[in-house]
């Protein structure tokens, strides 16, 4: 049985934006497999919301556009960070999981204080030419984006996840991430999962994953993916 495979997204981007147009979702589908697509809230066709308050559950949206069924789920950065949520907390309705983007940054805390820096410099304060931050307000800038709303977003409550949790995800998981992103590395992620395996892209940043080659090869490998 084929599987619908469900895609998210990461910040600042959109169903469109990110799956659309690489290429990923039409490979998908021309393999025969159910597509689903989710706008987070905050982004593409989703309301924008601009109150931090309002993005403590970024898993609502996904679960109303899963079938009842369990399904194949692939996220990107805060799509990957929402996924493991709703695999915590939901995992009848999770049959397999692909993360990328995420790895030592969603199990430890932002000693570096590189989140702060973001929000600072999207709220237009200087950063001393910290080039992380300004790659995120680039991002925020990009037409059909509400600067705002992903600003509320950044600044959500939101913990490291932590031993306790990730052992509750017990279906396989697929964790790629790139060697240049700040997200990495991804080893120990994947140790506290319980049925997972790392594959490392090379030479890949944070923002080149999802339209990374090697990424496709790994994700439809892992999903039993057979394209045409």
């Amino acid at each position: 049985m084929k599987h619908p495979i469900v895609l998210v997204h990461g910040w600042g981007g959109s169903f469109s934006t990110t799956w659309k147009s690489s290429g990923f979702a039409d490979l998908l589908e021309d393999a025969g497999r159910t597509v689903i697509g989710v706008d987070l809230l905050g982004h593409g066709q989703a309301p924008k919301p601009h109150s931090p308050e309002d993005y403590g559950d970024l898993t609502e949206r996904i679960l109303q556009a899963m079938p009842p069924e369990p399904v194949d789920l692939i996220g990107f950065s805060l799509g990957a960070i929402t996924l493991l949520r709703l695999a915590i907390e939901h995992p009848e309705r999770v049959k397999s999981l692909v993360v990328a983007g995420i790895g030592r940054n969603v199990i430890e805390a932002d000693t570096q204080q590189s989140h702060r820096l973001i929000v600072d410099a999207l709220e237009g304060h200087s950063t001393e030419e910290n080039n992380l931050a300004r790659l995120f307000v680039q991002y925020a800038e990009q037409p059909g984006n509400d600067k705002i709303a992903l600003t509320a977003i950044m600044k959500r409550q939101r913990d490291p996840y932590t031993a306790e949790e990730l052992a509750k995800i017990t279906c396989p998981v697929l964790v790629v991430i790139g060697d240049k992103d700040f997200a990495g590395p991804g080893d120990g992620l994947v140790a506290m999962l319980p049925n997972a395996r790392l594959v490392t892209l090379r030479n890949v940043d944070h923002f080149a994953t999802t339209e990374n080659f090697e990424f496709f090869d790994a994700a439809f490998d892992f999903l039993g993916v057979d394209l045409p």
